[in-house]
């Protein structure tokens, strides 16, 4: 099974969430022998989707939901909108229910999912308070650490039009301040840089006022509005 090492949290949560086929999730175990990594990230995503199974209370759909599920699926093929539906406990009524189970089950798992994929960052692996000269608070960085970070603007910042705001941080003294990228406008955003090592405490952050479209350099050459050190969250 090939798969890149950035993949393995999605793929063990896709494997513990049921949303891949049988034949897949047979490599994914047998893989799972010899990739320790993997084996670790199906372990934690089993811990962390636990709470699905001890919070929620199973529940027996009544005749009336069933018969509102029947009554909005879509005719079959060469059927006319207008079919009467068997007795309840009729063969192909049992069939629709299934079929109409399945296709609730399948749609709630994706849900799930597609809601911790998504929220799988939202813990920062750093923060830092940025403050100017007079030690007024500016701005609050989190840095996610997988070339994301989230600038929280915490005062009013005079730009003119022809100037903007531009984020640093400082990996280390030999890799020199990097660009996390430019605030459009004078408000809180999202952040796209460059792949860097994992955040640290006591990591410089930083903004500085460069030109429209930021540092002709590729280095700070405005002055510095903002800066603070990282700390990791407790």
């Amino acid at each position: 099974m090939m798969y890149e090492r950035r993949d393995i949290p999605e793929i063990a949560d896709e494997y513990v969430l049921g949303l891949i086929g049988a034949s897949e999730a047979a490599e994914i175990e047998a893989e799972m022998e010899r990739d320790a990594e993997l084996r670790a990230a199906v372990a934690a995503s089993r811990e962390r989707f636990l709470p699905l199974d001890t919070t929620v209370e199973p529940a027996a759909a009544n005749e009336a939901l069933w018969r509102k599920i029947e009554v909005n699926l879509p005719p079959q093929a060469g059927t006319p909108s207008s079919i009467q539906f068997p007795p309840v406990n009729d063969n192909q009524t049992n069939g629709w229910r299934v079929a109409a189970l399945s296709a609730i089950a399948a749609s709630v798992m994706l849900a799930v999912g597609l809601v911790f994929s998504l929220t799988r960052t939202a813990e920062p692996l750093v923060i830092a308070v940025l403050v100017n000269e007079a030690g007024e608070v500016q701005a609050v960085v989190e840095d996610f650490g997988n070339e994301n970070a989230r600038i929280r603007l915490l005062a009013d910042i005079e730009v003119p039009t022809d100037k903007t705001m531009q984020v640093w941080t400082l990996p280390s003294r030999e890799m020199g301040p990097i660009s996390l990228g430019l605030i459009d406008g004078v408000h809180s955003a999202r952040l796209e840089g460059p792949a860097l090592p994992s955040p640290r405490d006591s990591q410089l952050y930083e903004i500085t006022l460069e030109q429209a479209g930021g540092s002709p350099t590729g280095r700070p050459t405005g002055p510095i509005l903002a800066k603070g050190l990282a700390q990791r969250p407790r």
